[in-house]
């Protein structure tokens, strides 16, 4: 194995290792609106609309992930071959924790879905379908990050940076 030497006179830096938690978004497209849950009771970005969202559990892969926040939050069972990703956030907060976020799109189908509801109310104010054009002024960077790459066709954004 090399040994990596650094210049004489230059102390060396111990750098911390990198930790970015892993979070997936969905984008549950019906028309042209989008479906938004209000953040509430929570302790973070309380008040603020987010997409249905949420961290990969130890060992979780990123669709079955998806697939368990989907229903825990909205109540909606997703086919594994359902969703689709559409765009990575590299989001990096006020505070300067980062975060990178797989966002995935499915197309809202009522027949087959069932309607959304409000599964955690301990946690969520309200759900609420919003038109891509007429998205609310309190939703959360990173999530309108999410959504705007995902409209620009964009495989990565960086947010907050």
């Amino acid at each position: 194995m090399p040994t990596h030497r650094l210049p004489a006179g230059r102390p060396a830096t111990v750098r911390a290792r990198p930790t970015h938690p892993i979070d997936v978004f969905l984008i549950l497209a019906h028309g042209d609106r989008v479906l938004l849950a209000l953040r509430d009771g929570t302790g973070y970005a309380d008040g603020l609309w987010n997409l249905p969202s949420g961290k990969l559990e130890h060992g979780e892969d990123a669709l079955t992930a998806l697939r368990r926040e989907t229903t825990e939050e909205i109540g909606l069972l997703l086919a594994p071959d359902e969703p689709r990703l559409v765009t990575t956030v590299h989001h990096r907060t006020p505070a300067g924790h980062t975060r990178i976020g797989l966002t995935f799109a499915v197309t809202f189908d009522p027949v087959r879905h069932g309607q959304p509801v409000n599964a955690e109310p301990h946690k969520c104010a309200g759900i609420e379908w919003f038109h891509w054009d007429a998205l609310p002024p309190e939703l959360h960077s990173y999530s309108a990050a999410c959504v705007e790459a995902w409209r620009a066709a964009e495989p990565l954004r960086l947010s907050g940076w």
